[in-house]
């Protein structure tokens, strides 16, 4: 057992480490979560050596940390998205969103199952394929100022759809794990039971929020709306693994009831430096759980190439079918903009590294596809937007409407 000085030193040690990895990350026009995971690489087992393996086994304080972090992670990603936001961007963003999901999950599945998996390990493999993270991608648009192009609208609203379909997806392929196999019978039974804890949790809970959010400011405490909700996220991060589901699912539904209140702005301002603490512990200890030794082959470099090219094609064609009525040239910034899988793959990849659904290779694999879809991204949608200027206005006027 570590010795509390030792566990203190060593969340120093994690938390410096993060932040000079984000700071060097940003530097350089990269999503600084890409600098927390390179710099758990640095410091972990496979390098430095300042995390020992036994510092980030299941239940350790490190690990602990990290786990909360991850589901305040998806708790924040819920409180910035709300249902209402579904219906304003229209029949391109939903395709978008549906085939942005389906082609990638597609492909992913059949590079795995080729590669040597049973069928029931492939789709929690292409589970790590599906999710764009959203984040990045809005990154991008800001800088370039360009968020009011119809474009940035369709991909942040599919990115929405895209969302919440991978947490579905990722809560089914979990679920199947039991190791009965690939059962159509037990298949429906789970989707059923997805689907309902989601509809009733994430569409009947934000419903209720909606008409009255007044109850948590009753309390005397100022800051008993954040204390709430984040009850709320806990509570139902464990109720979702009642349900077979995993604990984010729960935590991102959770915050898609909480943006449905009056205190939603102060809740994401409160939040913030919670997750500034604890976040970056999950992603350091996911880079420190790389062993750079299973990348260090010819047929490993080969995986992860093949796992890249599929990861940007199929988001790319999913992307590009789905808002093909704005015209190839906003088709193909919508695919390109749909590409980047940051921390949503990195979540599935640590998820199936801790249920030994795959061994340490594959884990690098995924991790490192998500953080080469995350880099290769925002270089060529800068390129594409500056080239088609950010105006719009080469758009027809009657899709226009079609995602307001």
């Amino acid at each position: 057992m570590q010795h509390a000085s030792d566990i203190l030193f060593t969340l120093f040690v994690v938390f410096i480490a993060a932040q000079l990895g984000g700071e060097i990350a940003q530097r350089l026009k990269l999503p600084g979560v890409v600098g927390e995971i390179a710099a758990g690489c640095v410091i972990g087992p496979s390098l430095l050596g300042l995390i020992a393996t036994d510092q980030i086994a299941i239940g350790t304080p490190l690990d602990v940390l990290a786990e909360i972090g991850v589901v305040l992670l998806l708790f924040s990603v819920g409180l910035e998205t709300r249902l209402e936001d579904l219906k304003k961007v229209g029949k391109v963003a939903f395709l978008v969103g549906v085939l942005g999901v389906a082609v990638p999950f597609a492909m992913g599945s059949l590079w795995a199952h080729g590669s040597g998996f049973g069928w029931d390990k492939s789709l929690f493999v292409a589970a790590a394929f599906v999710a764009t993270s959203a984040g990045i991608t809005a990154r991008v648009l800001q800088e370039l100022h360009a968020l009011q192009r119809i474009e940035s609208k369709v991909i942040l609203g599919a990115a929405v759809i895209d969302d919440i379909l991978a947490m579905l997806l990722l809560g089914v392929v979990v679920s199947l794990q039991g190791g009965g196999g690939f059962d159509p019978s037990h298949l429906l039974a789970v989707l059923v039971g997805a689907v309902g804890f989601i509809a009733v949790i994430g569409w009947g809970g934000t419903r209720v929020m909606r008409w009255n959010s007044d109850w948590l400011e009753k309390p005397r405490d100022p800051h008993s709306p954040l204390m709430i909700v984040l009850a709320m996220c806990l509570g139902l991060a464990y109720l979702s693994t009642l349900f077979g589901l995993a604990a984010i699912i729960g935590a991102f539904l959770a915050g898609m009831i909480a943006s449905e209140t009056q205190q939603r702005h102060t809740l994401e301002k409160q939040m913030m430096p919670l997750l500034a603490l604890l976040t970056p512990f999950f992603f350091v200890v996911t880079g420190s759980k790389i062993d750079l030794h299973e990348l260090a082959s010819a047929d490993a470099l080969i995986m992860l190439a093949i796992a890249t090219v599929i990861a940007i094609v199929s988001k790319l064609i999913g992307g590009w079918l789905g808002s093909l009525s704005l015209g190839r040239r906003s088709a193909t910034i919508i695919g390109f903009g749909m590409v980047p899988r940051g921390e949503v793959g990195v979540v599935i990849a640590s998820l199936g590294l801790a249920a030994g659904i795959f061994n340490n290779r594959m884990y690098a694999i995924i991790v490192a596809m998500s953080l080469l879809t995350a880099m290769v991204t925002p270089p060529v949608l800068a390129w594409l937007l500056r080239r088609t200027g950010n105006s719009g206005d080469d758009l027809p006027q009657t899709n226009a409407n079609a995602a307001p």
